[in-house]
């Protein structure tokens, strides 16, 4: 049962490697077309002055917010023997809220629709760690 755990997590991470992937298919074609010279992007704030679409670096950095906790909380459940059908159930949900919240962010970007998908994934998240805490304090 326990490496059932960590499937959620290889699945954040192959949704992490897409994303990254994203970026270069978008990234490499727009500097070509433009001919923008890659020190003219060394700097964050010149990145988001000069590109014209950041969504999948957006989205990239995203996945290094939220999911982090994530990832420790299947550390937490894991070392403390927590890996119940409820914990994996919530795992899976959150990962597959993630992968709607990136789908949106990548292409058509629609603010409300990925808020709610955040949200959602937020307050699964926010259950997760919940029904660790509960099970470290039993």
């Amino acid at each position: 049962m326990a490496n059932n755990l960590f499937w959620p997590a290889v699945a954040m991470a192959l949704l992490t490697c897409f994303v990254w992937v994203r970026i270069f298919i978008v990234r490499i074609p727009e500097m070509r077309r433009r001919r923008i010279h890659p020190q003219a992007v060394a700097q964050s704030a010149q990145r988001d002055a000069i590109f014209e679409d950041t969504r999948a670096s957006d989205n990239f950095k995203n996945l290094f917010e939220l999911p982090v906790l994530f990832y420790l909380a299947l550390f937490v459940a894991h070392a403390s023997g927590q890996v119940g059908s409820l914990v994996v159930a919530l795992a899976w949900i959150f990962v597959l809220l993630r992968w709607i919240h990136s789908l949106i962010q990548c292409t058509y970007n629609r603010v409300m629709h990925r808020f709610q998908v955040y949200l959602l994934g937020g307050v699964v998240l926010w259950l997760l760690w919940a029904v660790i805490a509960f099970g470290l304090w039993r």
